[in-house]
């Protein structure tokens, strides 16, 4: 059976020359960063370059970058290492329903801690309002953390816009571009933002490395103790072969980024209209038009999202639900339930596919044509 896979939002499989770069590195270069001889001078030129590399993609300098062990690391770094470092400036954070559980768990954590979070409410499109945006700044608010593009429905928040509403006020603002970063065009000037997370493993690099990048000035309060690695404030020796690997993935997707963004809005159409021309209920769950490419969310009105993910399954077709944090959970897509409300059907028969590395035109036409018997056979099961 021919696999497809079509769940690259929650990992996506290492690009050729990614892996390539690992091996070298791990067969050659094995120093110490921190060391002073040979070996670690080679090992600390890998990962000098590479954070250079890394800014380059954002439009910042590499003493701003920082690396991680991944998404969920520089959102709890952001997010908690912020607020306990300035807790004399305020105890009030704002954040949206829609989060990745890595901001929104480190949120809940700090309420426990004694801060107030607000969380923004969404339209049924996944869309965080200004308004509502505005309403709930205050002036001991000091920090504002709102994802870039969400992972389940592929949405795209005003970022650029609340980071210009920003200026002036003492909260700084983060935003999560796990989902967008290797996609979207980014450069934290032009998005307003004080600090920005990306994971590698999303654009076909290695699982376990990331950054944060964080503008100058900014101090956090640190979450790992032990040496004085990344200027102090992330303790812990480098990943030197999966910080190489992290190098060569985001050469690549900078290479690639339009080539990429208008094959994916490709794929979505051609998969949309292969269902089309099925004739079967479905709708999708978001816009088009104002949201990451790569990402296709549908309900299909009739079926059971267990049912259709086992289906798809037996058919070759690796699809998901929604957040791959939230795998074998009961409970509904947070995302969904933000969008419209606890009492809707979405909750329950709505599915994520994916778009990236190594999906053709004919994979597309296949996994639609078989989603829409799956679809079909389901719900004449259900009718009967």
């Amino acid at each position: 059976m021919d696999r497809i896979y079509l769940d690259h939002a929650a990992t996506t499989p290492m690009h050729p020359d990614v892996l390539a770069e690992m091996v070298k590195v791990m067969e050659s270069e094995f120093g110490n960063p921190s060391s002073i001889h040979h070996y670690g001078r080679e090992a600390r030129k890998i990962l000098d370059d590479t954070r250079d590399e890394l800014a380059k993609s954002i439009g910042t300098k590499g003493n701003n970058i920082i690396f991680t062990s991944g998404g969920t690391e520089a959102d709890n770094l952001a997010i908690i290492g912020y607020a306990e470092q300035n807790r004399s400036k305020g105890h009030h954070i704002i954040t949206t329903q829609v989060e990745h559980h890595a901001v929104l768990h480190s949120c809940e954590e700090l309420e426990k801690r004694g801060f107030e979070v607000t969380y923004l409410p969404v339209d049924e499109n996944g869309l965080v309002s200004i308004d509502s945006f505005e309403e709930a700044l205050r002036d001991d608010t000091i920090l504002v953390t709102i994802m870039y593009g969400n992972n389940e429905v592929g949405t795209i928040q005003p970022i650029a816009e609340i980071g210009k509403r920003l200026s002036g006020h003492q909260a700084v603002f983060h935003t999560d571009a796990v989902q967008a970063y290797g996609i979207e065009k980014l450069s934290v000037e032009e998005l307003n933002v004080d600090m920005l997370s990306v994971s590698a493993h999303k654009i076909n690099g290695p699982k376990g490395i990331g950054f944060l990048y964080i503008r100058d000035g900014i101090k956090l309060a640190r979450q790992l103790f032990g040496g004085e690695q990344e200027r102090k404030r992330r303790a812990g020796t480098e990943n030197v072969a999966a910080i190489s690997g992290f190098r060569r993935a985001v050469q690549l997707s900078q290479q690639e980024l339009e080539t990429k963004r208008s094959l994916y809005r490709n794929l979505q159409n051609r998969f949309i209209g292969t269902l089309e021309e099925s004739g079967i209920s479905f709708q999708l769950n978001g816009l088009l038009d104002n949201s990451l490419p790569h990402i296709l969310n549908l309900s299909f009105p009739g079926t059971n999202v267990e049912a259709m993910l086992v289906n798809l399954d037996l058919a070759g077709i690796a699809a998901s639900s929604g957040s791959a944090c939230t795998a074998g959970s009961i409970d509904p897509s947070h995302v969904l339930v933000a969008m419209y409300g606890k009492e809707s059907d979405k909750l329950t028969n709505s599915i994520r596919f994916s778009f990236g590395l190594k999906n053709t035109q004919e994979q597309i036409d296949k996994a639609a044509g078989d989603t829409a018997k799956i679809v079909q056979r389901l719900a004449k099961n259900n009718r009967a």
